[in-house]
């Protein structure tokens, strides 16, 4: 049965309760006013802008979570002073879990999507002019790695290092079909490498595995974090920080789920889901009921493993494909609550408000970075000594809201931030 955009609504109505039917009349007009083709510019739904603004929101939502959760986490540095506050214990305690319900592992889900759908909209757009931008995207990828190299001398737990290497990926596939690229993303969304590791552990009763092997450089990494000069944090990050953060990827799964990420994204471009219409309300309906319906059964027999498996060599691949299935399927009711939210109901101005901070994620994720080393690590200010993580959110929250003024105040009289505006123009520069 064919779902009306009015009946999406009503669907919707009984799950958030706050969905209003009758901004079908505009939603129709958003959709006259963008012709199919606008996904081939910079993407729109305004015929004006040159953006599909709802990427632009999704991404400032993602870069928003990942911020909070950086922040909590004090940028990797695990050291919080004892707290004996009752109110602050139990502040603690909410804010850190509902942060990581909410957001850890399901932000960057989200930031990885939409990676993949923007070197769509740049791949198509030069294919319309009769060019092929692979050269040109393989060129901004290493642009990408020496930025995200320098973030690291900051930041050791940064994610743009994996997304420059594995970013190629995109470039051996998107010539692809789009069946083809769908069936690697959905092998490489089920996680092989922990499904062979499970089963040669179930032939092999005398396997050990080795699931702290990123944690003697991450001791390390802690220790410049807290002790070291500027110049020792650097030193030490930009080799032995990525070798811990890109192992934490590879036992987290993060790198296989990356890659099939980048893919979905692209096919999201492709298919032009983005834009306003009663299939593509239909197919996010259908979308955040499923994710909805698959996360907690997944959640909850998660949480169940350790009462029914003992063996470590079982457990461990068998909890992350689990949990790894359900961060997907959050990421799910985000990634399409979100959406339809800003197109079938009145929180519309509210979700576009964060438009700017999506469109200047890179100089947003890079700047946080900047900041909360500053702010925590022994060659700043030292603050992980004596701030606990509701007060840690707190700042979060204000670095959040410095960088979506400042985001808002640069955007009136500029195209991009400033950071955008460089990778774009080093990435044409011959």
């Amino acid at each position: 049965m064919r779902l009306s955009i009015t009946q999406a609504s009503l669907v919707l109505h009984s799950v958030f309760t706050i969905f209003d039917a009758t901004n079908n009349s505009t939603f129709m007009i958003q959709t006259n006013c963008c012709p199919e083709g606008a996904m081939a510019g910079a993407g729109s739904v305004s015929a004006n802008s040159h953006r599909i603004e709802i990427a632009d929101v999704l991404r400032g939502f993602a870069v928003m979570g990942i911020t909070l959760i950086h922040f909590i986490e004090r940028f990797s540095l695990y050291s919080f002073p004892e707290e004996t506050n009752r109110f602050l214990l139990f502040t603690d305690r909410a804010i850190w879990d509902s942060i990581f319900f909410a957001f850890s592992g399901k932000a960057y889900c989200i930031f990885a999507l939409l990676f993949g759908f923007s070197f769509f909209i740049q791949d198509n757009g030069q294919r319309e002019k009769g060019k092929d931008f692979r050269g040109r995207f393989a060129w901004r990828l290493v642009l990408l790695f020496f930025i995200a190299c320098i973030n690291s001398t900051l930041f050791p737990g940064e994610i743009l290092v994996l997304y420059a290497l594995v970013g190629y990926v995109l470039i051996a596939v998107c010539r692809l079909s789009t069946r083809t690229v769908a069936i690697l993303a959905v092998i490489l969304l089920l996680q092989p490498l922990e499904w062979m590791q499970l089963i040669y552990a179930l032939f092999r009763p005398e396997y050990v595995i080795n699931a702290g092997l990123d944690v003697p450089y991450w001791d390390l990494v802690n220790i410049a974090q807290k002790e070291g000069s500027f110049l020792e944090m650097c030193k030490t990050a930009i080799w032995t920080g990525n070798v811990a953060n890109m192992g934490w990827m590879l036992l987290h799964g993060r790198i296989t789920q990356t890659a099939a990420l980048f893919m979905v994204g692209m096919l999201i471009g492709r298919s032009r889901t983005f834009l306003p219409s009663d299939e593509n309300m239909k197919l996010w309906v259908k979308v955040f009921l499923i994710s909805t319906l698959a996360f907690f059964p997944i959640y909850g027999l998660t949480a169940m493993l350790p009462e029914f498996i003992s063996r470590e060599a079982l457990l461990v691949p068998s909890t992350l494909i689990l949990k790894s299935l359900s961060n997907l399927a959050f990421t799910g009711i985000l990634f399409a609550g979100v959406i339809l939210l800003y197109y079938l109901t009145r929180l519309k101005g509210i979700l576009h408000s964060l438009a700017p901070y999506g469109r200047m994620s890179l100089t947003n994720y890079l700047s946080q970075s900047l900041f909360g080393a500053f702010l925590f690590y022994n060659w700043g200010l030292g603050l992980y000594r004596y701030t606990g993580i509701t007060a840690c959110f707190l700042i979060g929250i204000a670095v959040f809201l410095l960088q979506f003024l400042f985001c808002r105040w640069w955007l009136r009289t500029h195209r991009q931030g400033p950071l955008e505006w460089l990778w774009k123009k080093a990435t044409w520069v011959a």
